[in-house]
């Protein structure tokens, strides 16, 4: 669930930020371009452009032909012969493509521009390209890059939180091969799942990206201090939740 058909009823975001304020000044922002690690613009001669145009109409979207919409994205994924639900490398793809105008969307520039650095401009192209979109291949800060990118482009319109139940169903998928410990990911959905709190009923970006830091930096929980730490509320409370399950495990 990476994101949603057209149609979907996944995307029902709110623009609230509540949900656990961070108790510093936010994480740095990458100065990284959205479009991932494809360097400047190729030449006009690397592809038929044109071939590459007669891609994106074919997708496009009919009442707006200059993007491609969830719609149009699922039927390249249906021609790539990769599951546009459950397929990262679908994500890998826009992301390396540079889609980031829009949420849920590819424009013309940024396709034609992608299609240009990918030196693509076919369907065998593509299909060729699948296996080098593998997350394995993404060193640390272009993944956290991406990582960050599966927020952003799963975002609906102007809202800038996801829905709970969309974070859990992305969380395995952005952090597969694994990414982060798969016990942590696991504990971590569990505790969405479970927690009443209403004010994680949508999750910020601030969040998303904390979670994947704090898997980087804290190995053992049992060296977590919540007296100095400096996480969001919502790491906090995740910690409390497995230190409430080791407790309840010893009793058994």
């Amino acid at each position: 669930m990476w994101g949603t058909s057209s149609s979907s009823s996944s995307y029902h975001h709110h623009g609230s930020t509540s949900g656990g304020a961070r108790r510093r000044g936010g994480s740095s922002s990458s100065s990284r371009k959205e479009g991932g690690s494809s360097s400047g613009r190729a030449s006009s001669s690397a592809i038929d452009e044109a071939a590459a145009l007669k891609l994106f109409e074919d997708i496009s979207d009919q009442e707006d032909p200059n993007v491609a919409n969830m719609e149009g994205i699922s039927t390249l994924c249906e021609q790539l012969g990769i599951d546009p639900l459950e397929d990262v490398r679908v994500l890998v793809l826009l992301w390396k493509m540079g889609a980031a105008k829009k949420p849920a969307e590819i424009c013309k520039e940024e396709w034609m521009q992608g299609c240009n650095n990918l030196r693509v401009d076919s369907i065998d192209k593509f299909k060729a390209l699948l296996p080098s979109l593998d997350i394995g291949f993404l060193d640390r800060e272009d993944f956290k890059d991406f990582y960050k990118f599966c927020f952003q482009f799963n975002r609906q319109g102007t809202h800038k939180t996801l829905e709970k139940d969309l974070v859990i169903a992305l969380l395995p998928i952005c952090l597969s091969e694994g990414r982060v410990p798969s016990e942590r990911l696991q504990s971590f959905c569990e505790f969405l799942e479970t927690t009443k709190d209403e004010s994680y009923s949508k999750i910020t970006l601030d969040q998303w990206r904390s979670f994947l830091d704090f898997c980087y930096e804290v190995e053992d929980l049992a060296t977590y201090d919540e007296s100095s730490s400096a996480w969001p509320v919502l790491i906090d409370e995740y910690v409390e939740f497995m230190e409430k399950k080791a407790k309840d495990g010893k009793k058994k």
